[in-house]
């Protein structure tokens, strides 16, 4: 009787820990599908990169701004990524991959991205620049 007591506890656990297992596993796959983290990413790197800037203005759905003496656009080109380019739109450097659209406005000194994903996440970047002294 006591061994049978003992199989029963042993399978028990195993089956938790198989349980466990599963419900992990299936949460980590959902967290490398998941765009949520390249946005969290996006948005410090967006926000550092607008540090110090002075907006320009949008245009073409394209945000230009200058840092440092040299005129930089921010925008989806034609295709999924959201980029950083030389004003001139020479030169690139992808900052943000899988989006299907984006928007971006301009109220004075604020800007407002919008990005949606082909997954159908969307969220919202909000800038307020430093006023021209």
């Amino acid at each position: 009787m006591e061994c049978l007591l003992s199989l029963l506890i042993i399978s028990g656990t195993m089956l938790v820990y198989q349980g466990l297992t599963q419900s992990l596993v299936s949460h980590s796959h959902y967290l490398a599908r998941n765009d949520q983290d390249n946005w969290l990413l996006f948005s410090q790197q967006l926000r550092e990169e607008l540090r110090g800037a002075s907006f320009q203005k949008v245009e073409g759905n394209r945000l230009y701004i200058k840092k440092q003496k040299q005129l930089l656009s921010l925008g989806q080109f034609k295709s999924h990524d959201f980029r950083k380019s030389s004003g001139t739109g020479r030169g690139y450097q992808p900052m943000l991959f899988g989006l299907s659209h984006s928007h971006i406005e301009a109220k004075e000194n604020r800007v407002t991205i919008t990005l949606i994903w082909k997954s159908g996440l969307e969220r919202t970047f909000s800038y307020a620049f430093q006023e021209n002294r």
